[in-house]
């Protein structure tokens, strides 16, 4: 995260979005010109085998603030959010999944829980209020995600109802040791920028946003539930051997 230039970054991690990116980059462009936001949109290819290159230059002339991230490779849905974050120039920084499964006016509760009252960061939820749930995942996903979170509460001791919400905004200066410090590189990393910011004595604010399943998602029950299970211990032990380096004092708010 360099110094803040601008009011606003949002990021966008994409693996082979190239479908889906038009319509989302065009969701977002119009949600900003409706509001007084200095900003700019990173969009974070992922090594990617389709033509995001090529379909940012194309929507550039149209979006002067769109900039291309490159990974140089597949690294991970983690390590593109958190290169994104890292290379963001907002006062406050947000990252949503490419299919805006939350619709980026959802945005404007995570940046008035900062703004105006003083978090750190601010994440979406989905359990918070699942009445704002509009297309539902199976049951079996769901019932997943609800074993996966009381996981997250006993092994990690951060009381979040949903910690994988793709929707989460930070202020940039104040959250900046947390990328850092991240480690996780793929799906485990929403539990582990969380964990940090509980250690380093942030303020997260979780809240309700309207969100729908995408049947394309690229998440896989079982082999991914699996690997995110093994991260949490993994942040446990990285934790208990001192690799996230020393906590650190965050700076008052701005």
């Amino acid at each position: 995260m360099n110094s803040p230039a601008l009011d606003l970054s949002i990021v966008i991690p994409a693996y082979n979005e190239e479908r889906r990116l038009p319509k989302t980059l065009d969701s977002i462009f119009a949600y900003l010109q409706e509001r007084p936001y200095r900003a700019e949109v990173l969009v974070v290819d992922d090594g990617s085998s389709d033509r995001p290159r090529e379909l940012v230059r194309a929507s550039q002339g149209r979006y002067p603030a769109l900039r291309l991230v490159p990974n140089g490779g597949n690294r991970g849905k983690g390590f593109s959010v958190r290169h994104g974050m890292l290379e963001a120039r907002g006062e406050i920084a947000l990252f949503t999944d490419a299919d805006l499964s939350t619709p980026i006016e959802e945005a404007d509760k995570l940046l008035a829980a900062i703004r105006d009252e003083g978090y750190a960061a601010a994440i979406g939820s989905r359990a918070v209020d699942r009445s704002l749930i509009e297309v539902h995942q199976s049951a079996t996903r769901e019932q997943a995600g609800i074993f996966f979170n009381r996981m997250v509460r006993w092994i990690l001791g951060i009381e979040f109802s949903d910690t994988q919400c793709g929707f989460k905004a930070f202020r940039t200066a104040r959250a900046r040791v947390v990328f850092e410090q991240q480690r996780a590189q793929r799906f485990g990393f929403d539990p582990e920028i969380l964990f940090l910011a509980k250690r380093h004595g942030l303020r997260v604010a979780e809240i309700p946003v309207r969100w729908s399943h995408d049947s394309a998602t690229k998440v896989n029950v079982a082999g991914d539930g699996l690997q995110m299970f093994f991260e949490l211990l993994r942040i446990r032990w990285n934790a208990l051997r001192g690799r996230y380096g020393a906590r650190k004092s965050s700076p008052p708010a701005a």
